[in-house]
């Protein structure tokens, strides 16, 4: 890969950062996170209370690339084909036609997905992990980009149900935004008196130049020993005390994916440790299952994690 390549790709990614930045005050982090996900071709979990901003940053990284959108808000009475779509007989030729759901977009936000039924939540399984659905013995494949967006309130939450570890480990990322500053919530408000500032967002990228970084994602350089050093990593999460089910292969994968995402977002065309350290709590935390006694001690996953990384001997 060459230079050009690399800095094109970073180019890219900034540009579509800074798009999303003249909305999501104060979340530089967060856009960091969702755009290693996109790039990368994994998808996004995000976990936060309500009014943080959920919603609001995954509309404005779809209007910020020149692709199709669909949002679904996930409620009690969901039902799996109101997701994928349902065969509609047609009077006129005496048939039945194939109805496609809001699923078959480029970009999915999966709004408030604890809300429905683990059957329906069950829906976006296949989508998630094979780029395609399969309806009535056929299948539909989706286009080169197809992202999921989903938000949560946390679990504790009235009318919610808890996501199944099989879903949890489809997502790439899980992340948060939490609040922020008392000056950017000024800024916040000052910037919405009159209108929305998200109606005035334009595309800022092609769908080929999305395409053209992720492709360019997969030449980033990893080292053998950075790759052992991934597997260490995800490895000790199934020994790890208070760890009832630990994270699977599918987390050493997505992983190595996001750490050529950071290098790639930094213009570099070879991944180091702080690559990975910057992304792994993120990556691996919500593929665990912490055990009873641990989370009334007040341990958790990310805890976990984080001093797996500490402990783990970094590569020389």
């Amino acid at each position: 890969m060459t230079q050009e390549m690399i800095q094109s790709s970073s180019e890219t990614m900034r540009k579509i950062a800074q798009n999303i930045e003249k909305v999501m005050k104060g979340q530089p982090s967060a856009i960091r996170k969702l755009l290693v996900a996109f790039v990368s071709g994994g998808h996004v979990l995000l976990e936060d209370f309500p009014g943080t901003g959920k919603t609001t940053l995954a509309k404005a990284l779809a209007l910020s690339i020149d692709v199709k959108f669909s949002r679904i808000q996930f409620t009690p009475d969901l039902l799996p084909s109101d997701i994928l779509g349902v065969s509609v007989f047609d009077q006129g030729d005496q048939s039945f036609y194939f109805h496609r759901g809001p699923i078959f977009t480029n970009i999915l936000l999966s709004d408030e997905i604890n809300r429905a039924s683990p059957r329906t939540q069950s829906a976006l399984l296949e989508a998630m992990a094979e780029n395609q659905v399969s309806i009535e013995g056929k299948t539909y494949r989706f286009d080169s980009i197809f992202f999921v967006i989903a938000t949560q309130n946390p679990v504790e939450f009235r009318g919610t149900y808890p996501l199944p570890e099989a879903q949890m480990d489809r997502f790439a990322l899980k992340f948060s935004l939490g609040y922020v500053a008392p000056e950017q919530e000024v800024a916040i408000l000052s910037s919405q008196e009159i209108r929305h500032p998200i109606e005035d967002i334009s595309a800022c990228v092609s769908v080929e130049d999305a395409l053209r970084v992720r492709r360019n994602v997969k030449g980033v350089r990893i080292s053998d020993e950075l790759k052992r050093y991934i597997v260490d990593i995800v490895g000790a999460t199934r020994g790890a005390a208070g760890v009832q089910l630990g994270a699977s292969p599918r987390a050493s994968l997505s992983l190595t994916k996001a750490a050529q995402a950071v290098a790639l977002f930094d213009g570099r065309d070879f991944v180091t440790p702080e690559n990975i350290q910057e992304i792994a709590v993120h990556v691996i935390a919500h593929r665990i299952v912490v055990d009873q006694q641990a989370r009334f001690s007040g341990i958790t996953a990310e805890s976990i994690v984080d001093d797996i990384i500490k402990k783990t001997p970094v590569p020389a």
